[in-house]
């Protein structure tokens, strides 16, 4: 598939799949009917997931616990196999080409680690280098680039059982990235960091998207990730993709409301102006809520400044969570 960017890095097309769970009733006779007959159901994790992305996106991939971003995460990396519709990445079917595919694609699960515990970092290194058979310059090039950018020096001899969450994580990045290749997956890659960390990981995979040109695909619940990275989102629920656009368009679709704070000489009489509601007064600061759609931030802006001397106006616009939540409601999730 192809638009006017040119052809698509990545195609999905009606990918669907679900899974057989056990399932019982509660209560000791239950119980001793479950050893005997299982029920089963049937639960849809995606319900025709079609979406394509272009060479050098990132994209956040979001939704609620159970929507099916890991799912997805899993059928693009050749981990699962769907049960129905079509993946091409590179050209490659992942669940079918996976020798050859997973040459090109590096994955981070956030809860669980490619590297291995008791040994330092630097020998889980060495041993990737063997498996993905990265040439010997390429792999000192790239090590020597990932240590100096993730800050790598004082870990890489350090067994990965004593580094901290976010150290680790770094390190996971970095393994990773070591044979160079073009699309990276991360499921939850900043979950349980610190701030510093969580900044370090986001400078990092914002370098290697413009130095590299490495596609990125991020799950993540924190929308701080999202509104740092993502050029895209795709959100995702019950397992049906329900918006695919940028943030700028997801904030006018859904984020009109404005809270307004004036501060002014002093004024001891509230001032009601049709249309928007007073969350607060004090004779020198007053707090506004209104929604654009229906007033002009000018218009009321302009009707203070009839009535108060303004000194300072402050714009806020509803938080990024809020609108997902919004958005979320209005599908019943």
């Amino acid at each position: 598939m192809q638009n006017e960017r040119g052809p698509y890095l990545i195609s999905l097309q009606g990918i669907g799949k679900s899974f057989k769970v056990a399932r019982r009733s509660a209560g000791l006779r239950q119980a001793a009917k479950a050893l005997f007959v299982r029920e089963h159901a049937i639960v849809k994790a995606l319900d025709e997931i079609s979406f394509s992305i272009h060479e050098g996106e990132i994209v956040g991939y979001i939704g609620p616990n159970g929507a099916g971003k890991s799912t997805t995460i899993k059928v693009m990396s050749g981990i699962l196999v769907p049960d129905s519709g079509s993946c091409s990445i590179m050209g490659y079917t992942p669940w079918k080409d996976r020798a050859a595919y997973v040459k090109h694609i590096g994955v981070v699960f956030g809860q669980r680690s490619q590297l291995w515990w008791d040994v330092p970092v630097i020998d889980s290194y060495e041993l990737l280098r063997d498996i993905y058979k990265i040439p010997a310059e390429t792999y000192r090039a790239n090590l020597n680039m990932l240590v100096d950018t993730l800050g790598l020096h004082n870990l890489i001899n350090t067994p990965v059982r004593q580094l901290s969450l976010g150290q680790r994580m770094r390190c996971e990045i970095a393994a990773s990235l070591l044979h160079s290749p073009k699309i990276l997956f991360l499921d939850e890659p900043t979950i349980g960091l610190d701030a510093v960390s969580k900044i370090a990981v986001r400078q990092f995979i914002k370098t290697i998207n413009k130095e590299k040109g490495v596609t990125v695909i991020l799950t993540t619940h924190d929308m701080s990730d999202i509104e740092a990275l993502a050029d895209r989102i795709l959100m995702i629920g019950k397992g049906a993709l329900l918006y695919d656009g940028t943030l700028s368009e997801l904030r006018s679709r859904f984020g009109t409301h404005r809270t307004i704070t004036v501060d002014f000489r002093e004024c001891l009489q509230p001032v009601d102006i049709p249309g928007v509601i007073l969350l607060s007064w004090t004779p020198e600061r007053a707090l506004y809520s209104l929604d654009t759609e229906h007033v002009s931030i000018a218009s009321v802006i302009s009707q203070l400044s009839e009535l108060v001397e303004i000194i300072d106006v402050a714009i806020e616009t509803k938080p990024i969570d809020e609108i997902i939540v919004q958005l979320y409601k209005e599908h019943q999730i």
